[in-house]
């Protein structure tokens, strides 16, 4: 680490040799990275990396041996036994390996399996959380998770399972009963069956649903629409993965919390999005 950071050097993790570091890359934006993430980067050997990690990320490595071992759906992916497996012989050859995830590794991005793998080849491991794209790529679109006037719950799922299908184990029924906003992660190629699903279960038509495409990169773009019309506005959008997709009234906040938009000079298109009056003062 450089001399700019208020701790001390020998107050920062050592990548020791035959080490893995699974790490967080953030949902794309470089600035998301944490500085242990950076740390790692500085000291390894060798970087295992995902297709969504920004290419600019690897800068600040250097002196690493970059290997990309990319999945992305419908496309030629690496093997993900072969990926852990690889990461142990790296390990057992005496290297500091990182291996890079885009995201949260253990949010949908089977950073829990290859951990799993490494412990039982014993590899010793640490793990580096990330930014996850559900939270951080909504909050760049300007749509909060949360809000305490809109949800008191969260759900986030996965648009697809180990066969590439939409999840058969989901109850749609109870988790459109239980949760006031949905983040789906990987649900653009079965939309139209997630989008039937959660209508078939009671949700609203005039639900509001934003599509957040490339989250947090120069690339990102945005797509408004509501529940009913997901489907049809999706595939007439031109918008590919990789893609969030937020369905709830948390949605009707990105109205006003645009931030990206108020930076470019645009004003906020409504400023009490939710029709509650005046915001009420905190607690």
């Amino acid at each position: 680490m450089t001399e700019s950071h208020s701790l001390p050097a020998s107050d920062w993790p050592e990548l020791e040799p035959g080490w893995v570091w699974l790490c967080g890359a953030g949902p794309g934006d470089p600035g998301l990275l944490t500085l242990h993430a950076l740390n790692a980067l500085r000291q390894a050997e060798v970087v295992i990396y995902d297709a969504l990690v920004d290419e600019r990320i690897l800068e600040w490595a250097p002196k690493a041996e970059k290997i990309y071992a990319g999945k992305r759906g419908g496309k030629p992916s690496s093997v993900q036994r072969d990926i852990s497996l690889r990461l142990v012989d790296l390990a057992r050859a005496g290297k500091r390996v990182l291996r890079l995830k885009g995201g949260d590794p253990f949010v949908f991005g089977r950073g829990g399996e290859e951990a799993q793998t490494l412990v039982q080849h014993g590899v010793p491991v640490r793990i580096i959380p990330g930014i996850s794209a559900g939270i951080g790529g909504l909050a760049y679109a300007g749509i909060p998770v949360t809000h305490r006037d809109v949800n008191q719950s969260v759900t986030f799922i996965t648009g697809h399972d180990q066969s590439g299908e939409t999840p058969n184990t989901l109850d749609w029924a109870s988790i459109s009963r239980s949760s006031q906003v949905l983040v789906i992660y990987m649900g653009m190629k079965h939309i139209g069956q997630i989008s039937g699903a959660l209508l078939d279960a009671g949700r609203p038509a005039s639900e509001p649903v934003a599509v957040v495409s490339d989250a947090t990169t120069p690339r990102q773009r945005v797509l408004e629409t509501t529940l009913g019309a997901l489907e049809a506005d999706l595939a007439a959008s031109g918008l590919e993965p990789p893609a969030i997709v937020c369905v709830g009234r948390s949605v009707l906040m990105r109205q006003v919390l645009d931030w990206q938009g108020m930076a470019r000079g645009e004003a906020p298109r409504n400023l009490d999005p939710l029709g509650r009056g005046k915001p009420a003062e905190s607690a």
